[in-house]
């Protein structure tokens, strides 16, 4: 099996979920939009998106689907089963519909469009991101100031999703100090080597940089 891959949000968190796991997988840097590559990966994802698990003859896409099949590979409980799975369905789904999209939204007027020049920062939803954002980090603050992590004692699939963005931090600038629950969660998770540096030892170009607000098209 090969994990297609680049250092954005998505990807980063298949290619953390690997190396956690120790996944017996090759790496492979992927462009599914570079010029001429379009139809070989229309064959692996009609949706011409990453992270793609590929095998002889079978492909996978979406983070959630991979990280679930590399965690029964493994035989590991970081995909929780049995009593913890709906818990763990719970975060994943109000993660990705609440903080994760807040995170998303913000990083994505103040990351994504500067990265890929796709235009100027529209200031009225990155507000709007803002605003999400702190309702659910107030939430998911009250939480983790009860528990270490999101199910049971250690750290499980729910814990990456529910970080996806803050990686890029740098760029999006969310307000994570004013959340000590949250924050104190996130350093653990930065602990952890594989999240923390995914991409050590692998062929990865690095992303395009975010340009300044008022570096001309």
């Amino acid at each position: 099996m090969k994990l297609l891959f680049s250092r954005n949000p998505n990807p980063r968190l298949a290619v953390a979920v690997a190396r956690h796991l120790e996944a017996k997988i090759a790496f492979e840097f992927a462009a599914p939009m570079a010029p001429g590559q379009t139809e070989h990966y229309r064959a692996l994802n009609p949706n011409l998106t990453i992270p793609i698990l590929a095998g002889p003859g079978w492909s996978l896409w979406e983070a959630d689907a991979i990280a679930c099949r590399l965690s029964r590979d493994a035989r590991s409980d970081f995909w929780r089963s049995g009593d913890d799975e709906p818990d763990m369905i719970r975060w994943l789904s109000w993660g990705k519909e609440n903080f994760v999209r807040a995170c998303d939204m913000v990083h994505f007027e103040r990351g994504t469009k500067q990265r890929y020049r796709l235009g100027p920062i529209d200031q009225a939803l990155g507000e709007e991101g803002l605003r999400r954002f702190h309702t659910a980090a107030a939430l998911l603050d009250t939480a983790l100031s009860q528990q270490v992590w999101l199910v049971g004692e250690t750290v499980s699939y729910a814990d990456f999703r529910m970080a996806t963005l803050l990686p890029f931090n740098s760029v999006a600038r969310l307000p994570l100090d004013d959340y000590p629950s949250v924050s104190r969660w996130y350093r653990r998770l930065e602990a952890i080597d594989a999240w923390r540096d995914p991409f050590g030892g692998l062929e990865a170009p690095e992303l395009p940089p975010v340009r300044s607000a008022a570096e001309p098209d």
